[in-house]
Formats: structure tokens, sequence, C-alpha cells
């Protein structure tokens, strides 16, 4: 009995050993890969595959991992450091760097530190490109300089397996002088940007009350030539009413004068007339001839008419 129970025992053993050494061999064959990571195997210390993302299996005690790569969108800080542009002025700049791992096999076979080494490569590059733009370039064209930085960045560290996405210029302190000239210099353009305005404010403001005063013109001239049209047509009215009216009249007595009734009232208004003509030269001479038949009706007319011929032509 004693021999029974110490084979059950042993077996029961050896089973547990056996179970226990499946389940260790499964837990180091089989391999779960996170998203948007890579895992480097290597055999006997030589590089054998790279595992991605999902449900993955390796041989125990032979294979292991020897690097674990994130594929993700990286920023590293890179320290702030002493540039030279073109026109030698010092710059303190500073930036950040954006990349991701494309290739895991040259990001841990390619080199030693490829967040180390790409990080250098930007701030030599910077150095670089600093020192072909002049001071003003630098603030004006950032997006230009940091496009130029990505380029020379990404075509050095294409051996590594490295993709630069983008590179940010977070700050670009000049000297304490250069400040000092550049707030001097922006002073002076903001005085002469407010005296453009001032100016070109007055030369509006005189080219308005010089058209408003033109205009006054121009419309007091059409107004006194509109009254001088008006005063004219009005005049030529006038005197176009009393030439009618006169006409009117004469015509009206030539009408009266063909009657016989008409005719003695001429016959009577010469006569008239011809007693005033002859009192009037009564004040002019004390001598007045008078003709034998002076009291004839037509006679005194044809005397009338006579005398009043007479003053006429020495009126005249």
């Amino acid at each position: 009995m004693d021999l029974v129970t110490f084979i059950i025992e042993y077996l029961f053993t050896i089973q547990a050993f056996l179970l226990i050494f499946v389940v260790v061999v499964l837990k180091g064959s089989i391999k779960f890969v996170p998203q948007n990571r890579a895992w480097i195997i290597e055999r006997f210390g030589k590089y054998q595959s790279t595992k991605e993302a999902g449900l993955n299996f390796i041989l125990p005690f032979i294979d292991r991992v020897a690097a674990d790569r994130s594929l993700k969108e990286q920023a590293v800080d890179v320290p702030s450091q002493s540039a030279i542009t073109k026109d030698n002025i010092s710059l303190i700049v500073d930036g950040v760097l954006y990349f991701r791992v494309l290739d895991p096999y040259k990001a841990t076979y390619g080199v030693d530190d490829y967040i180390f080494a790409v990080t250098q490569l930007a701030q030599t590059t910077m150095r670089s490109e600093l020192g072909k733009m002049e001071l003003d370039k630098t603030f004006e064209e950032r997006d230009l300089l940091n496009t130029n930085i990505v380029a020379a960045i990404n075509s050095a560290s294409d051996p590594w397996g490295i993709q630069v996405l983008r590179y940010e210029i977070k700050d670009i302190v000049p000297p304490n002088s250069v400040m000092e000239a550049m707030e001097a210099q922006m002073k002076a353009e903001r005085v002469k940007r407010a005296q453009i305005l001032e100016s070109e404010g007055d030369r509006q403001a005189a080219i308005n009350v010089a058209e408003g005063k033109k205009q006054a013109q121009v419309l007091a001239a059409e107004a006194e030539k509109a009254e001088q049209i008006l005063r004219a047509e009005g005049e030529a009215k006038a005197i176009i009413a009393v030439a009618d009216a006169q006409a009117e009249a004469l015509r009206k007595v030539g009408e009266a004068a063909n009657t016989d009734e008409g005719q003695k009232a001429i016959q009577l208004d010469l006569a008239t007339k011809a007693i005033a003509a002859k009192e009037a030269i009564a004040k002019e001479s004390s001598v007045v001839l008078l003709p034998d038949n002076g009291t004839d009706a037509s006679s005194l007319v044809a005397q009338g008419m006579s005398i009043i011929n007479s003053l006429n032509k020495k009126q005249g």
C-alpha cells in the first residue's frame, strides 16, 4: 500500500511538473503586442523577425524580445542653443521636434539611441539653416525655416528608419542690443504710419473741401444761368405781349377808322391836336399866322397835320 501510494504520488508529481512546464512554455511562446507598437525578436542574439500588433508566437528560451518600439508620433524638446545668422547676429533658439518610427529594424540596429540622434541632428541642422538667413528673415520666414529643417533632417535620418513630421521653433531670443534697436525701429515705423495716416486724412479733407466749393460754384453758376434764361424769357414774352397789344390796338383803330363815325372821330382828334399845336407855337413865338379859311374843319385838320409835322422835324 505504501508502494502504490508512492507511485501514485510520483506520477502526480511528474504530471504537475509537466503541466507547469507546458504553462511556462505557452506563456513564453505567446506574445500579445499592443497597438501601434513593434517588437524586435532575436534568436540566439541574431535578428529573427518583427512582431506587430496582435497575437504572435515565438520559441521560448530561444527567441527573446530585443526591443520594443513605439510607432506613434513622438514629440521631443530640442534644448535651446546659440546660433549665428548670416549677418553675424547671435541668437538663442529652441524648438520642438515631432517624428515617428517608420522602420523598427533600422531604428534598433541603425543607431544606438535614435531619440538622442535625431535631437542632435535637429540642433545642428537648425544652426546650419539659421546661418543661411539674416536676422529679419528668421522672424518673417519662420515657416520656411521649419520646412527646411524638416527636409534636411529627413534626408539624414533615413538610415535610422525615422520620419520627421515637423519642426516648430518655440522661441528666438536676440541680444539685448538688437532687441532695443528692433523696438526703436518698430516705434519709428508706428510713428511713420501715424503721420502717413494723418497726412492722408488732411489730404482727403482738403480734397473734400475743394470739391464742395467747386460743386457750390457750379450750382451757383447753373442757378444764375437759369435765372438769366428765365428773365430773358420773361422779357421776351413781355415784349411780345406789348407788341401783340399794340397790334391789336392798331387793328381795332383801323377797323374803327374804316367807318363814318371813325372818320369823324379822327378829324376831331386831329383838330384837337392842331389846336394844341398852335398853342405850343404860340408859346414859342409871339406871332402866329392863320389862313383865311382857318375856321374850316378840314382846313384846321390839314393845318394841324402840317404844324405837327413841322414840330416833329424841329424835335428831330
